[in-house]
């Protein structure tokens, strides 16, 4: 025994052979790697799928489940792919299946299910012994042309059976249903598209093979998801399209709701791409109940087989657009789809851009065709041969009887056969195979036909094979007749996101009458709706009066400017005038904190309009200029303000008890008029204001008369030419040259400007125009005349005016603007007032003599300069 022993000890050595074990890991971890990437996680480029899909389509062929055949369990689809072709887990093969015909899935189901199959709230299918499935017709147009040699096939796991490499595939598959795949060391996320519009492409790069992916863009939009939603912004789906990687922004479908005359509600109906619903409600209320989601009453899911239908009531101090602003950031109301479009072509994994992967496609598809025409051409030649010998049979069929019958074998009377009219083995055999009811003179007339059809047909063929352009029309007349039976209108829209400012490329630089109503209703209308009208006419009406609001704010600019707004506690937001939704002159416009995320207890006090935020030059030379209801003014560099932001920035840090009133856009070397309701007005140097930091309060501009008085206005002044505009909320108004207004220190009371009487009421406007310029009056109820200014004269300092607009009742005026002259518009001015010599339209207040003070006027001493208070800055945010 022990002999034994130390006899097989040197067996036992020779069989052990050393291996460097860095080498076998590195060699093993290859060839692990290289299976998951080629035959596991990625998908082809021409068919674009991964090989679990196509088993399971080839194996439901083998099945015979067309779309016009019985179901069959499922249990039997997937015993047959793990049987023949697909040697892993059962639910590997079932899951795969089971996506292949979920709706929101696959943008194009492939298979048809029956029974449970899950849902997007992330159920889970029933057991594969339950379920049926058979393929969807567009599936067959995936595997048509199979049987015709039109691609290669490879030995399954046991070397039994043969399986395809790849499927014929007529629809460009891996960009209309995309595909998903972790393998070793990268990763593919490719999003779904639309059918028609990749068609489109499809024949655009086939009559162009120089075409580019922007002009491939002008077909394809961007993704199309099952789910539907909408695309924000358009930049990550054109750094997809040109680079193979982007990351796209999606967005549920919400649309926000009023019910119950006052509440609102956000109604969801589509949501973002591979988001589980349940989820997303679910974590949407943990956030509500842990305080960090303001704003919602409640949340309910109203879903049905119809479609999707979430609920969000908003609660009655909330605003529904901030709400829903949160909801996107906070939820998975917006997600991010990162697009990475590796494929494998020819075996290798590819990085791959628009272009690539249609391009791919078509030469995939160009094989096919030439595949099939030459399968076709070579069982074509096959039939007219042996049909060729027929004829000969039918042209001699006396003596072939003869021969035949003569024969003593069949094998003596197909080598007679071939002898004697020199007729092919295969010939021979098909002459002698033929029944005797193919001698009739009608199965002899359809021979001739059928033999004449197939010379047409080879012809054809060949002519196909010859003509490279007849093959590439071939593809296309095939594309357009999946598109014709398949193809639909897109699911996903897409929308600009405000980070992206190309949109005015598509709007145009036209100009518009801005208007904002007293409770937050903005809109723009095309300026040539409004007219002018004469002096002391009724007016036209400007906007429907509802729940006694009214218009407050109106502005002229172009399409392509850019806004600020600010509000009355110094907040600061932007906006693109093309943003801002278009209405008609009565309609009432669109709440402005829908648009921007102006809290609900503020409202637009002030406004401005930029021709740039990029031009370094004009926001370093320009300035902005602010006042306070209680006389604070101030300076900031333009530059300032250069940085949009979603929430706004504070612009001036208003004080307890004061607002914002007035904010205007001068070069530094204005002259600034500040007017009071008393009637009182102020002029001094812009220069006497130095500029600050945003967050400042400012320095004291004029001085109040008593706690009841307030600033209504101020203007910039850049000229002598310029005249004052003063209008009462009676409807009295004047012109004033502006030299009538002496230069004085910020901070005085200030000269009279107003004669304010009770028949005038107190002062409400102040406004720099010329004669170029036309005067838009606007009242409480709505009305709006517009006056030519070159028909109104200039007047003394201290005059009462003449009355501008003939108000009904105990209606006022509630905002007074300027717009640019235009001639064509004037009507004829009826003058309501004779040179100002009836006292009823006018009482001209004998002017003041210039060597003495008007009443209550400062003598022109040097004053002193305001408390240097409000001239601390506050530079912190």
């Amino acid at each position: 025994m022990a002999d034994d022993i130390e006899n097989d000890h040197p067996q036992n050595e020779d069989r052990i052979i050393s291996i460097n074990i860095d080498e076998q890991m590195r060699s093993a971890y290859i060839d692990y790697s290289m299976s998951v990437i080629v035959s596991r996680a990625l998908p082809d480029v021409r068919d674009g799928l991964k090989p679990v899909h196509r088993r399971v389509l080839y194996g439901m062929l083998d099945l015979g489940l067309a779309s016009n055949k019985p179901y069959k369990k499922s249990a039997r689809i997937v015993g047959e792919v793990l049987g023949k072709y697909h040697p892993h887990g059962d639910t590997s093969v079932y899951d795969a299946m089971v996506r292949m015909a979920q709706e929101w899935s696959l943008r194009y189901p492939f298979v048809e299910g029956q029974g449970n199959y899950g849902s997007i709230d992330g159920d889970q299918p029933a057991a594969m012994r339950y379920t049926e499935a058979r393929l969807q017709k567009i599936a067959e147009e995936m595997l048509a042309d199979i049987n015709k040699d039109t691609i290669d096939y490879q030995l399954n796991f046991d070397d039994s059976l043969e399986e395809p490499t790849v499927l014929p595939s007529k629809i460009p598959n891996l960009l209309v249903n995309g595909a998903s795949g972790i393998a070793v060391g990268m990763a593919t996320n490719m999003p779904p598209h639309n059918l028609s519009e990749i068609v489109n492409a499809t024949i655009a790069l086939i009559d162009n093979r120089s075409i580019e992916v922007p002009e491939l863009m002008q077909y394809i939009k961007g993704p199309d998801f099952p789910t539907g939603g909408i695309i924000y912004g358009y930049e990550g789906a054109k750094q997809a399209f040109e680079t193979g990687r982007g990351r796209i922004v999606i967005r549920a479908r919400a649309e926000i709701e009023t019910y119950n005359n006052d509440r609102e509600r956000i109604i969801v109906s589509e949501i973002p791409y591979q988001v589980n619903k349940s989820i997303m409600i679910e974590r949407t209320a943990e956030l509500v109940n842990e305080k960090k989601l303001e704003g919602i009453s409640a949340i309910r899911d109203e879903s049905n087989r119809e479609g999707i239908r979430v609920v969000y009531e908003i609660k009655r101090d909330a605003n529904a657009a901030i709400v829903l602003n949160n909801l996107y950031k906070y939820t998975s109301l917006q997600t991010s789809f990162s697009v990475n479009n590796i494929a494998l072509v020819q075996g290798r994994p590819m990085l791959l851009n628009l272009k690539d992967m249609i391009h791919h496609f078509v030469e995939h598809r160009h094989e096919v065709v030439i595949r099939r025409t030459k399968y076709e051409l070579a069982e074509a030649e096959k039939r007219a041969h042996i049909l060729e010998g027929l004829l000969i049979a039918l042209d001699h069929l006396d003596e072939v009887i003869k021969l035949i019958r003569g024969s003593a074998t069949p094998d003596e009377a197909r080598e007679g056969l071939m002898q004697q009219f020199g007729l092919s083995d295969i010939q021979a055999r098909a002459i002698l195979d033929m029944t005797l009811r193919r001698l009739t003179g009608l199965e002899r007339d359809k021979i001739k036909d059928e033999y004449a059809a197939l010379m047409q047909q080879i012809e054809y063929l060949k002519s196909v094979l010859a003509d490279e352009g007849l093959r590439m029309q071939i593809i296309k007349d095939e594309l357009l007749e999946v598109k014709e039976k398949y193809g639909d209108e897109r699911k996903t829209e897409m929308v600009h996101s405000s980070a992206e400012m190309q949109t005015e490329d598509f709007i145009e630089d036209e100009d518009v009458v801005i208007t904002i109503s007293h409770e937050g209703y903005i809109k723009r209308t095309p300026l040539t709706e409004y007219r002018t009208q004469s002096r002391g006419g009724k007016g036209a009406i400007g906007s429907n009066s509802r729940d006694e609001d009214f218009i407050e704010h109106l502005l002229i600019a172009s399409n392509h400017n850019y806004m600020l707004f600010f509000t009355e506690a110094g907040r600061c937001f932007w906006l693109r005038v093309f943003e801002i939704p278009e209405g008609t002159r009565t309609s009432k416009g669109r709440a402005i904190q829908n648009i921007i995320n102006i809290p609900k207890e503020e409202k637009i006090k002030a406004y401005i309009k930029l021709t740039s935020l990029k031009d370094q030059e004009y926001l370093e030379n320009n300035y902005i200029i602010m006042c306070t209801r209680k006389g604070t003014i101030k300076k900031t560099s333009l530059e300032a303000y250069s940085r949009p932001r979603a929430n706004g920035i504070n612009a001036i840090n208003i004080n307890e008890g004061d607002s914002l009133l007035e904010a205007t856009l001068t070069s530094g070397g204005s002259e600034i008029v500040m007017a009071l309701k008393s009637g009182r007005a102020i002029r001094f140097n812009e220069a006497t204001v130095r500029p600050m930091g945003r967050t400042a309060t400012g320095v004291r501009g004029i001085t109040l008369d008593s706690d009841n008085d307030e600033v209504v206005g101020m203007i910039s002044v850049n000229g002598p030419e310029t005249t004052v505009l003063v209008v009462s909320e009676k409807g009295y108004g004047k012109r004033t040259d502006i030299e009538d207004y002496r230069v004085t220190n910020r901070g005085g009371k200030g000269v009279k400007t107003l004669s304010i009487t009770e028949k005038t009421g107190n002062l409400v406007a102040i406004k720099d125009v010329t004669d170029k310029d036309d005067l838009m009056i606007i009242n409480r109820s709505g009305v709006i005349i517009r006056i030519a200014m070159s028909q109104l004269r200039v007047m003394g300092r201290a005059t009462q005016g003449v009355r501008l607009i003939t108000l009904k009742g105990n209606d006022e005026i509630a905002s007074v603007a300027k717009v640019e002259h235009d001639p064509e518009e004037e009507t004829e001015v009826i003058d309501a007032v004779a040179e100002a010599t009836t006292s009823e339209e006018a009482e001209i207040t004998p002017e003041a003599s210039a060597d003495e003070p008007e009443i209550g006027e400062e003598p022109e001493t040097d004053e002193p300069e305001a408390d240097d208070e409000g001239d601390a800055e506050d530079e912190n945010e």
